[in-house]
């Protein structure tokens, strides 16, 4: 088992083909103060099987900040189904919309991904303590 994909973004979807959508990916949050709070953001993970796994798998997302201290935590289960040797592995996609998430204090902060008794490192974020808008890439 492998996580493929793991991000932050404004908004993702499935289009009409079944292709997944993302627009607005982001590393970086500015606030005014802390504690902050971001409206809505979309995590999305896209995690590939195993050929021999198939069943229900539990999962677990925590948003941890520097300590490892958890600021949010998602569960939630994925079904897999067993794919024969000449298609492609069983995939999920998940597409989690995430509202009113508080940041703590300015910082690093980490998505930790819980699968199968196994620990992935999401995507990460900063938060920066500024009253400007940020600045272009």
């Amino acid at each position: 088992m492998q996580l493929l994909l793991a991000l932050v973004c404004d908004d993702a979807g499935l289009n009409s083909e079944g292709k997944l959508d993302v627009h607005g990916v982001f590393n970086d949050l500015y606030a005014p103060g802390f504690p902050a709070k971001q409206d809505q953001m979309v995590l999305v993970l896209v995690v590939e099987w195993d050929r021999e796994d198939e069943g229900r798998f539990r999962f677990r997302v925590d948003l941890e900040d520097e300590a490892g201290k958890p600021t949010l935590s998602v569960e939630g289960y994925s079904d897999v189904d067993r794919r024969p040797a000449d298609r492609p592995p069983p995939r999920t996609r998940l597409i989690m919309p995430l509202e009113e998430v508080v940041f703590p204090r300015p910082g690093p902060y980490t998505f930790r991904i819980g699968m199968k008794g196994q620990t992935f490192t999401g995507p990460s974020l900063y938060l920066v303590e500024s009253s400007e808008s940020p600045p272009p890439e």
